[in-house]
């Protein structure tokens, strides 16, 4: 489900802070963090898995296409509010590609077909799918985000700042801080299923004030983990801030043995 986790700050209205407090707090923000860097995951060994999102997607983008991963070619949703189905792949190292239309023979497929590289040292990964209206072929561009749990575990969060300004905030206990077009991981904002109180505000290049994005309060599921995507949208002032959980149902417990 699309969680909008931000609306766009109209005016700040909770009483609970006073201004000078407010903005004491948001330049400390920005300078210190407890943001952990993105590493890579354990080598995968069998098959791995893939969800796949087309963020802030242009109007006659298309919604399905046709994944290839050298091997096999299947249909694969491209939704825009939420991640896809959770889809296997093979283990190894992969190239991936996108197509309009499904191509058994990876011999026949078209040059400049949106592929990406999912290394060996990846497991489960997510396919962030970009506009690119110059690409004849098909208008899409891949990344490839490591989505293994030895780093990225429930209750998490992996912020994305695509914006060229640094983004900063208080997400209940935890602090994050981002340059410029990095990502980072968070850990969780707080211990158990409940709201948190989050702030979040950036820093033009070249301007020295800080300015507030929003300050509102966002649910933690400890059974989730959470994609935070921080976009600049035509037409808007500030930055969007926008929240996709990837929550997974557990795997059933094997079956007892008796006598065992």
């Amino acid at each position: 489900m699309f969680v909008p986790v931000c609306p766009l700050l109209a005016a700040r209205s909770n009483p609970l802070l006073p201004m000078p407090t407010f903005f004491r707090l948001l330049a400390v923000l920005m300078v210190s963090t407890l943001a952990v860097p993105v590493a890579s995951g354990q080598p995968a060994g069998g098959t791995r898995t893939v969800r796949i999102l087309f963020l802030n997607a242009p109007p006659g983008a298309p919604h399905t296409a046709h994944l290839h991963d050298g091997s096999t070619c299947r249909e694969v949703e491209l939704p825009r509010m939420n991640l896809s189905a959770v889809y296997e792949l093979p283990g190894g190292p992969l190239q991936v590609r996108l197509l309009a239309t499904p191509v058994a023979d990876p011999k026949q497929i078209p040059v400049g077909t949106p592929a990406a590289a999912i290394p060996e040292s990846i497991g489960d990964a997510y396919l962030l799918c970009f506009s690119d209206p110059a690409n004849p072929v098909m208008p899409v561009r891949i990344d490839v985000v490591d989505a293994g749990k030895e780093k990225f575990s429930d209750g998490m969060m992996l912020w994305f700042n695509l914006t060229p300004h640094a983004i900063g905030g208080m997400l209940g206990k935890e602090k994050v801080r981002l340059k410029p077009q990095e990502r980072a991981l968070v850990k969780a904002p707080i211990d158990e299923q409940d709201s948190y109180p989050v702030i979040i505000l950036h820093m033009i290049k070249g301007d020295d004030q800080i300015y507030p994005i929003c300050e509102t309060r966002w649910v933690h599921d400890p059974r989730s983990r959470q994609l935070v995507f921080v976009f600049a949208e035509p037409g808007r002032r500030l930055p969007r801030v926008v929240g996709v959980p990837d929550y997974r149902t557990p795997p059933p417990a094997p079956p007892s043995i008796p006598g065992g």
